[in-house]
């Protein structure tokens, strides 16, 4: 069954005729539930989190300051500074050494100023166009993550399939997933040795949620989880929240940004925005979150200033998602019709987009804070 339809009807159909019956069949049924667009369940949930719980801890990933070129030591000073639980070190290029010894200088310098390490790296999907043998092969890659993380004392080497060019490659995401297996599964006495979860992220919009799954339990979840990312959820036409229902017992990672969506006449447009700033509803997010993953620290990743367009309503856009449901579908159509368009933000030289990034993101974390995550005082 795909999308919602019988698989004869699927090899008949065409592209356009799909495209229109999908988009008007997920229109009818927002309209039919735009009076209650979360459900009583979510309205249960509206609370972050139970009396008594700790609050979420909060952090920071280095990605949202990209712009200030900052190396470990100095994104260590400055989330220490923001007095964060968490940085997650989100590239491997933010080292200056690899060496075990000035690894685990970074994890004391860390220690004693409060901070829990998290650490990330690229591709390891060695067909993804993503791929790069930077630092070798894809299993000598993850192999090298593996080892730095554990140096650090982080808990997961982050890692990702590629971007949405992959579903429009030879044999499409799904065999992009095969491939990524077999590289987890030929480091995972490695992962187990070292204590160390490899956590693949839903990134860019290569993977919808249910086909990150996929990947995760085909490789094993006793040493693979999730990164989960609430803005590339919107990039493969998931509602954030719906996708962290999904996931949501596989984390143990998290670069969390806001969206705004909205619709156009070719599909709809999403931009990625600062925390609060977006159409998510994060005082349920968070609740739902502390439910999953309470010890799981929630890092800000913001990404802003720019809109991308997914043309849902041309008939070629459909071949890249030959799995997508309708019933998740429709939940991304109820966010766009509450969207509306924002303008692109391009700060001009590399001081400006230093500034915006830093806003961005402190805007981000005093709006978390608001709603009683982090567990240091600000």
């Amino acid at each position: 069954m795909k999308a919602g339809l019988p698989d004869h009807h699927w090899n008949t159909m065409n592209r356009r005729k799909f495209a229109r019956t999908m988009t008007g069949a997920a229109l009818g049924w927002v309209a039919a539930t735009t009076a209650s667009p979360l459900g009583a369940a979510a309205d249960k949930a509206a609370t972050a989190g139970s009396p008594g719980q700790r609050p979420l801890k909060l952090g920071l990933d280095n990605f949202a300051v990209r712009a200030m070129g900052w190396k470990a030591p100095q994104l260590i000073d400055y989330a220490a500074s923001l007095k964060l639980d968490s940085l997650f070190i989100s590239d491997l290029d933010a080292f200056e050494s690899h060496d075990s010894a000035h690894l685990r200088d970074l994890r004391r310098m860390a220690r004693d100023r409060g901070l829990e390490l998290y650490l990330g790296t690229w591709s390891i999907c060695p067909t993804s166009r993503a791929f790069r043998d930077k630092w070798g092969t894809a299993e000598e890659h993850l192999a090298l993550g593996i080892r730095m993380a554990a140096d650090l004392g982080s808990p997961v080497i982050r890692v990702v399939l590629g971007t949405r060019e992959d579903r429009r490659t030879p044999g499409g995401i799904e065999a992009r997933i095969e491939d990524t297996v077999k590289v987890c599964r030929a480091c995972r006495s490695r992962a187990l040795d070292a204590g160390v979860r490899i956590a693949v992220e839903n990134h860019a919009g290569d993977m919808q949620a249910r086909e990150l799954v996929q990947l995760v339990e085909a490789a094993g979840t006793d040493y693979v989880g999730v990164n989960l990312d609430s803005g590339n959820a919107a990039w493969t036409l998931e509602d954030p929240l719906a996708s962290l229902e999904i996931l949501g017992p596989y984390v143990a990672c998290t670069s969390l940004r806001d969206s705004m969506i909205w619709e156009t006449e070719r599909g709809a447009r999403v931009a990625w925005t600062a925390m609060g700033e977006g159409l998510v509803d994060w005082k349920t997010y968070f609740a739902k979150f502390a439910s999953f993953c309470p010890e799981v620290p929630v890092h800000i990743e913001t990404i802003s200033g720019f809109s991308v367009e997914f043309p849902y309503m041309e008939e070629e856009f459909w071949d890249a998602w030959p799995k997508a449901l309708a019933a998740d579908f429709v939940k991304f159509l109820r966010l766009a019709r509450r969207g509306h368009p924002i303008e692109a933000v391009r700060p001009q030289g590399r001081e400006a987009r230093q500034r915006y990034q830093r806003e961005e993101l402190e805007r981000s974390l005093a709006y978390c804070r608001s709603l009683g995550l982090g567990r240091r005082q600000a």
